[in-house]
């Protein structure tokens, strides 16, 4: 089944530890329709700039992805400039923003996008997530959005809206307290779901992720890695892979959900192994699978047999 992504196009320019680069291809939306092109089909809204290089829009084709949402606008594209620490590569310090083009961004669905039955929509303006919402010909069998404290502080009530009408709310720990305005975070994902949301994802960096779903609570740890390279996209190819596990199987029952995440967190390790698309641009099924299997183990033990003491005693 297909998967409508809304979101941006970007060059990032991104130093951390490990190396640098410059004008690499980025944004959320492109982040999100490579790594999910490994699993469903995916269509792309975004817009770019007369200075979008065609090799990026043919390596976007080139991974079956529709770009026939992608609209080149006079002016630049969305660049962003950060950089990492070592002693925290959760944190980044965000050194330069040019929203150019994507000042002005206003998606318009073709006839055929208002009918997808999975829509992601990635981190930008509420109001524009809840005018694609709107857009739909009949509702997405999923409708899923990330969001950031951006937008929690500076147009909440919009954001509200939007969420209310979400099944999938991707944010992280912090994001998350913020907008239940609760500092204990399952209270706070709790009150989530009650607004609307039958599952709230929390997003803990090289911590891995939380699944609230329902009443049950699920931990994906991160894959341990003894090379971090970028970890810029790993939140949009998470979301890549949680999505696109549930567009491929439409399994959406708890274990569905479960599994879900873990591919999630499979396809953040694989991120951030390299600089900008790297490597989920060479990523194969046989090394996703391998690497789900490698999860399954390590979070894998025998538990105790029914009426048995932890102790033996």
């Amino acid at each position: 089944m297909s998967v409508l992504v809304v979101g941006s196009v970007a060059y990032d320019s991104v130093t951390t530890p490990a190396d640098s680069r410059e004008d690499a291809l980025g944004g959320s939306a492109t982040y999100f329709s490579i790594a999910a092109s490994r699993f469903t089909n995916v269509s792309l809204i975004a817009v770019i700039g007369e200075d979008f290089d065609e090799r990026h829009i043919a390596l976007l084709r080139s991974h079956g992805i529709d770009v026939s949402g992608l609209r080149r606008h006079n002016g630049k594209t969305f660049r962003w400039a950060g950089e990492y620490y070592s002693s925290d590569l959760n944190a980044r310090t965000t050194l330069d923003t040019q929203l150019n083009v994507f000042a002005e961004f206003s998606p318009q669905l073709s006839a055929e996008q208002r009918r997808c039955p999975y829509l992601f929509l990635a981190n930008i303006d509420p109001e524009l997530q809840l005018d694609v919402l709107r857009q739909m010909e009949t509702r997405p069998n999923l409708v899923a959005l990330d969001s950031m404290n951006f937008w929690i502080d500076g147009k909440r009530d919009a954001l509200n809206e939007i969420v209310r009408n979400a099944d999938v709310l991707f944010m992280d720990e912090d994001e998350t307290r913020d907008f239940a305005r609760e500092s204990n975070l399952v209270t706070a994902a709790k009150r989530i779901m009650a607004m609307g949301p039958s599952a709230v994802v929390v997003k803990r960096g090289a911590h891995g992720a939380t699944l609230f779903n329902g009443d049950a609570i699920f931990s994906a740890p991160a894959f341990p890695l003894d090379h971090v390279a970028d970890p810029t996209g790993a939140g949009d190819t998470f979301a890549a892979g949680f999505i696109g596990y549930i567009a491929a199987t439409g399994d959406k029952t708890p274990d569905g959900y479960r599994r879900a995440a873990v591919l999630g967190s499979v396809m953040g390790s694989f991120c951030v192994q390299d600089f900008s698309m790297d490597r989920i641009l060479t990523l194969t099924i046989e090394e996703i699978e391998d690497r789900f299997r490698a999860f399954t183990a390590l979070t894998s033990f025998k538990g105790l047999p029914e009426g048995a003491s932890l102790l033996g005693g």
